[in-house]
């Protein structure tokens, strides 16, 4: 659901086993962060959600990882061993895409099409971009030269086509 590289390891967000594919070994049996040796490409650990639940964004920043933690409504800063350093509180559920400004998050809110800017230090909302439902439904987000980038994964939190006419899209 998520990805980050930092710290030399690629990051991955798994929520659970693959709906449509045979299962295999190294599949997620709930939500956890996989930690990836870059230059292997071996998995190095799995860590499980603070509090549980599924995540979905992830984002290197000041040699952290920042993860979206679903369950607790919550943004949490992890060092490279997965020991929590820092969090700040979501107001709104179903948190995707992270995106890094230099200064501050950026936060995707797919169930309520709308983004926020949040205060790293305390959540505290600084912006917000409202999308609209004729918009590209929003799921992966990402902050690159002062533009924030998002996609249209094509699923609905069921798992099923959304139905989007730009699904597939950046």
């Amino acid at each position: 659901s998520g990805i980050a590289y930092g710290g030399g390891f690629l990051w991955m967000a798994a929520n659970g086993p693959a709906r449509n594919r045979p299962a295999r070994p190294g599949d997620a049996t709930s939500g956890e962060v996989v930690k990836i040796d870059a230059t292997s490409g071996k998995t190095v650990a799995r860590y499980p959600i603070p509090g549980g639940g599924g995540v979905h964004g992830l984002i290197w920043v000041a040699n952290s990882l920042w993860i979206t933690a679903l369950k607790l409504q919550k943004l949490i800063q992890v060092d490279v061993n997965f020991k929590e350093l820092h969090s700040i509180p979501v107001t709104l559920t179903r948190a995707h895409g992270l995106g890094w400004d230099g200064k501050s998050i950026w936060c995707l809110f797919s169930n309520d099409l709308v983004i926020h800017r949040l205060d790293p230090k305390d959540g505290r909302i600084l912006e917000a971009v409202q999308l609209s439902k004729e918009d590209p439904d929003p799921h992966g987000l990402t902050w690159e030269r002062g533009s924030i980038y998002y996609c249209d994964a094509g699923i609905a939190p069921s798992g099923k086509s959304n139905d989007s006419k730009f699904a597939g899209y950046v």
